[in-house]
């Protein structure tokens, strides 16, 4: 009897329904910092990424997990300059602007667990012609709406309190993270295993207004 391996195709990935929806911020992962091409020019950035669980847009991803919900991104630069991206849509989150004190420092665990509105829109890759998910707007909740209790478990990867998290991130992001000058300082002197601080107990932070 033949046994027969067979291409599984291109099997096209579920997106998020574009519209604006209840969402809460249950993941951010600091990728670091590595160079990248902007417009024809080599800088150094470093990158943060922030995830959001839509809690009333759901779909079988596994069958063995039944339905989930929904997860979006957003990629940042680390930054809270006055013309940053990350800056204009923590100032939209909140629905006021930072004054130049808040904005010198700030802390964005502090997003984990809050609620929000995402506005997601679709748009084609040039090069494969296949469209992915955009977060084209983060807003604060409507007065009197409540946002469904969380339903993704919290997590954060930096490389300080969090590193043990690495092996749970997918491979894509790992590979990102492999390039940066922080993973390298830090793995070049002691192998993965060995950089697992013991992870600090935090507040529930879900009623924060930050």
């Amino acid at each position: 009897m033949s046994i027969i391996a067979k291409s599984s195709g291109n099997t096209e990935r579920t997106l998020a329904p574009m519209g604006n929806h209840l969402a809460r911020c249950v993941k951010m992962v600091h990728i670091g910092t590595a160079e990248e091409n902007i417009q024809g020019k080599i800088k150094k950035l470093n990158k943060v990424k922030l995830a959001f669980e839509l809690p009333d847009e759901t779909h079988v991803f596994r069958e063995e997990n039944g339905a989930e919900p929904f997860m979006v991104s957003k990629e940042y630069t680390l930054s809270m300059s006055d013309k940053a991206n990350l800056r204009k849509d923590l100032e939209s989150w909140r629905g006021k602007p930072f004054t130049p004190k808040q904005a010198e420092e700030f802390d964005i665990t502090v997003l984990l667990g809050i609620p929000c509105m995402v506005n997601v829109i679709h748009k084609t890759a040039k090069s494969s012609g296949k469209d992915y998910v955009v977060i084209s707007g983060i807003t604060p909740l409507p007065k009197r709406v409540e946002c469904p209790e969380q339903v993704i478990p919290s997590f954060e990867f930096n490389f300080t309190d969090c590193f043990e998290n690495f092996e749970q991130l997918d491979e894509w992001t790992q590979n990102k993270i492999k390039e940066t000058d922080e993973f390298k300082a830090l793995t070049e002197t002691a192998p993965i295993e060995d950089v697992a601080p013991v992870l600090e107990e935090v507040e529930d932070l879900s009623d924060l207004a930050f």
